[in-house]
């Protein structure tokens, strides 16, 4: 019975995620029928305390991000909590912590820039859909599945273990180390009209995620050693790195 709640709350919480995940589009890309969005909706503040509450709400969902996705919070964390169930609950806590930001965002709507060529506009609303498509994509290739607590809970109740881990490149990943990151770049930068507000959002995930490039890749090394800083010599951070790798 236990096996089976486990896969259930895996369920739950991955259509938690995946709503949430479907309502951060809306938000960021201030799409009319979302009734809250970066620039629209919420509870208007003085400049001085938006800025204040919305880089709060910022690094919360930073540290919750990189504090649980650490293997020596993992290593405690899983003391409490069984080991099937520990990234459905890293994923919920994530989709809690965007929900928050969400319901608490204080909009400041003064325009940094605004483009008024439709052209030019047209041209970044689709680098910014096809940012959202680079960070799915991405999460598929390097297994979507596990990277949202699905496979663990159904390895376990299936009573299988799970394969060990090994370094692979597939597609993006022959010439982006972080093309998930990518993605999520082009989609919080991609903005016809930018606001002070989504500025302050853009550049506060930003460095949020420079951080956690960094974080990632001292785990990544420590699990593969010379493999991951080989791979890694050969490929771009962000951008494509084309050409023969490093051997």
């Amino acid at each position: 019975m236990s096996r089976i709640l486990t896969f259930a709350f895996a369920m739950i919480a991955y259509a938690v995620f995946f709503a949430t995940f479907l309502y951060l589009i809306a938000f960021v890309g201030d799409l009319a029928f979302a009734p809250v969005t970066v620039d629209v909706g919420g509870a208007h503040s003085p400049v001085a305390a938006a800025v204040v509450i919305d880089v709060a709400l910022i690094a919360l969902f930073g540290l919750q991000h990189s504090v649980m996705a650490r293997p020596g919070f993992k290593a405690k964390w899983t003391r409490i909590v069984p080991p099937p169930m520990e990234r459905s609950v890293y994923v919920l806590a994530a989709s809690a912590a965007l929900i928050i930001l969400f319901l608490f965002w204080r909009p400041i709507d003064t325009v940094v820039w605004d483009v008024a060529n439709p052209l030019v506009s047209d041209l970044i609303w689709i680098v910014f859909w096809l940012g959202w498509l680079t960070v799915l994509v991405s999460t598929f290739l390097i297994n979507h599945f596990e990277l949202f607590g699905l496979q663990q809970a159904w390895l376990h109740l299936m009573r299988r273990e799970a394969a060990p881990a090994e370094l692979r490149a597939p597609f993006f990943y022959k010439w982006i180390a972080h093309p998930l990151y990518s993605g999520f770049f082009l989609a919080f930068w991609a903005a016809p009209q930018m606001t002070v507000g989504h500025l302050l959002l853009a550049v506060g995930v930003s460095i949020y995620m420079l951080i956690a490039i960094r974080y990632e890749e001292h785990d990544l090394t420590n699990l593969f050693g010379d493999d991951y800083r080989r791979y890694r010599a050969g490929v771009g951070m962000l951008t494509p790195r084309f050409g023969r790798r490093q051997s």
